[in-house]
């Protein structure tokens, strides 16, 4: 069954941590809504290979819109909790128990909101620290699913591992 899917994406994502999850999903039937602050704006990967059109502005949305979540890596999750709308986007879709996919360091939106507490985890070497006393329960593989709607990696390394269980995921 097809899902809809929030990115919430900035500039500076980590390029293939976008690009291959989202054709990933796309290839799956899943349908993909991009989320910045403002909806038209185009946004740019940290490594100038890829540029995201975006759907739709963050005060445009509200997680009961879509039944999934998926955040990229590279600067793009640090700047986005910088913004307390995206905070509250991200807590809600983990109250609500719905599928959220992070890598690298997408997990930092999820460390912000306050919702990795005894939750099994990956992220980017660099945070480690920080989800460990954001009190998820780490580990160092290239994907980690947790309690069937979590699912996190580590880098672009990880991809295939982590395609194929945020696929598994939202089935």
């Amino acid at each position: 069954m097809s899902k809809k899917i929030a990115v919430v994406v900035t500039d500076l994502f980590e390029d293939s941590e976008y690009t291959e999850p989202v054709k990933a999903f796309k290839e799956a039937g899943h349908e993909i809504v991009t989320i910045e602050k403002e909806s038209g704006t185009t946004v740019t990967g940290k490594n100038k290979e890829a540029t995201v059109t975006i759907d739709k502005g963050i005060d445009d949305v509200k997680p009961d819109d879509f039944e999934a979540l998926f955040i990229p890596g590279g600067f793009s999750p640090d700047m986005l909790r910088a913004d307390d709308r995206f905070v509250t986007f991200t807590k809600q879709f983990a109250e609500s128990k719905k599928p959220i996919m992070a890598i690298c360091h997408g997990p930092q939106l999820l460390i912000t909101a306050k919702v990795l507490k005894g939750r099994d985890v990956t992220g980017y070497k660099s945070i480690h620290v920080d989800l460990e006393n954001a009190g998820a329960n780490l580990h160092d593989k290239e994907v980690v699913v947790c309690g069937g709607n979590l699912v996190t990696s580590r880098t672009p390394d990880d991809l295939p591992a982590f395609n194929r269980e945020s696929l598994n995921v939202l089935k």
